[in-house]
């Protein structure tokens, strides 16, 4: 059995980091930048502030960081502590005391699984688990052991006390993930801080989920590269042009293995336990909040290419890049004018 396994710091590395340094050029104002990396929420975090002042541009992506932490301290379900694993470990059992902000991501989650007809699904925890995508354990699980951890999927399972601040799923050994959306909510939680700090020019990019605070230093649109999902890092199909939004892309190459010859990515489906094979590779969202481009990416991407740009034309202020197997490039009704497709390998395709 052959089997590749791509770090974690790779996650979600599709929507390019050569905003700033082959995009955009350099001049005497990068002088002013202040850049702070971490690893957190299982990837690479880095956050670029454009202030004369570093002394209050360091400050403030100490607090931005910060609020991280809180988030994955809250929500990991690698921290045995965290809210959400005392809500699995007490599945079946009974409800679990949660904070204010766990309601609110909940609540978000069960919006999407319902808007998307549960191509998102926040309690494929088990599922998750039992393939091992992006761990050293990774397989393709036996028919016995799917189809007993697909009775524990369903997102109805989870039940919000928004008055008691309770939350409890009701089917032992169901299990929540929030990883399609959490990363999300935490970008939108540092631009929150940046702008309050008075930032008006930054770009954050946690693991491939990028946000970009207003517009360039100069008043242009950040130039963004999209992923050539068939190339290493590095290789763009084309650029956007956008200010002050969040773009998140999903796709089958940011995390798998490969078993007998086949390959197998980390973007599940929750009604079949099997990632996810409807011939799309990748799937960006661009909209004005991450939490939402989050879990829109990977809805789409279960939903398929017809299902996911109907749902995206009818969302406002959201619009969408997918890529299929075949290097078709569709995108939604307001892109025409700020997405150029520069590879010549991949072509537009109409619906």
């Amino acid at each position: 059995m052959k089997r590749i396994e791509l770090n974690c710091f790779l996650k979600g590395i599709q929507v390019l980091i050569i905003v700033l340094f082959v995009l955009t050029g350099c001049d005497n104002r990068q002088k002013s930048i202040v850049q702070q990396d971490e690893y957190m929420l299982g990837t690479l975090i880095q956050a670029k502030v454009f202030n004369i002042d570093k002394k209050s541009a360091k400050k403030s992506l100490t607090r931005a960081f910060q609020r991280v932490q809180e988030i994955e301290e809250r929500f990991s379900v690698n921290i045995p502590t965290s809210e959400v694993s005392c809500i699995n470990e007490n599945a079946g059992i009974i409800p679990i005391s949660v904070n204010e902000e766990t309601i609110k991501v909940l609540e978000k989650s069960i919006y999407y699984a319902k808007l998307s007809g549960g191509a998102f699904d926040p309690t494929i925890g088990a599922l998750v688990n039992l393939w091992g995508i992006g761990t050293k354990d990774a397989k393709v699980p036996d028919n016995q052991s799917l189809k007993e951890t697909m009775d524990t999927i369903g997102f109805n399972n989870l039940i919000i006390n928004k008055d008691k601040l309770t939350a409890y799923l009701t089917k032992s050994g169901s299990k929540l993930d929030l990883g399609a959306i959490v990363k999300g909510y935490a970008a939108d939680e540092m631009k929150k801080i940046l702008v309050e700090e008075g930032i008006k020019t930054a770009f954050l990019n946690l693991g491939g989920n990028v946000l970009v605070i207003g517009s360039k230093v100069d008043g242009s649109p950040w130039r963004i590269g999209v992923q050539n999902p068939f190339q290493r890092r590095g290789n763009y199909i084309g650029i956007l042009e956008t200010k002050d939004q969040a773009i998140v892309s999903s796709g089958n190459y940011e995390r798998y293995f490969e078993q007998n010859n086949k390959k197998y990515h980390h973007i599940l489906d929750p009604n079949t336990g099997y990632p996810s094979n409807n011939g799309l590779v990748s799937v960006t969202i661009i909209t004005s909040q991450s939490i939402d481009a989050d879990a829109l990416s990977t809805s789409v991407y279960v939903m398929g290419l017809e299902k996911g740009l109907d749902l995206i034309e009818n969302l406002p202020d959201t619009e969408a890049i997918l890529i299929t197997e075949m290097k078709k490039v569709y995108i939604t009704s307001g892109l025409k004018e700020k997405f150029q497709l520069t590879n010549g390998e991949f072509s537009y395709e109409k619906r």
